[in-house]
């Protein structure tokens, strides 16, 4: 996620949580960003995936810095809101779906929606990629 625009950038779904489960949801936020993470902070909890050498090495690879906060904390992060939302608006009393593809296709057309037609107070009651698109327009403006 990104703190500044609140967008879901990059993401994966998976029946377990592995490494890989992470490192690809890392390289979806790269490719949406164009393939650079250059500067880009990944804040997590301690998971033995974020804490992987596996992981450390994609971090490395696109540019990202790792941080992780201090074990036995309880404060929640936006990722972390964001998965509550997501379980509470789009999984929580859902039929069970035919298999693992509708699932998946039901948590993106959720995930799109968020991005491109949730507006949030902390962005002025803009959208994601909309309070994205501006900051763009106002830093070439600039």
């Amino acid at each position: 996620m990104d703190l500044h625009s609140k967008r879901l950038a990059g993401w994966s779904i998976a029946d377990h949580m592995r490494t890989g489960l992470v490192s690809d949801a890392l390289k979806a936020a790269a490719a949406t960003r164009g393939g650079d993470l250059r500067g880009a902070v990944f804040h997590s909890d301690n998971g033995a995936q974020y804490c992987s050498k596996d992981f450390a090495k994609v971090c490395r690879e696109l540019g990202v810095t790792r941080s992780r906060g201090a074990v036995g904390t309880r404060r929640t992060t936006p990722p972390e809101a964001f998965n509550a939302t997501l379980k509470r608006e789009r999984l929580r009393g859902a039929k069970r779906w035919p298999g693992a593809r509708a699932a998946r296709l039901a948590v993106f057309r959720w995930i799109n929606r968020y991005n491109t037609w949730r507006r949030h107070s902390a962005l002025d009651h803009m959208t994601p990629i909309a309070y994205e698109q501006r900051s763009v327009t106002l830093a070439t403006a600039a």
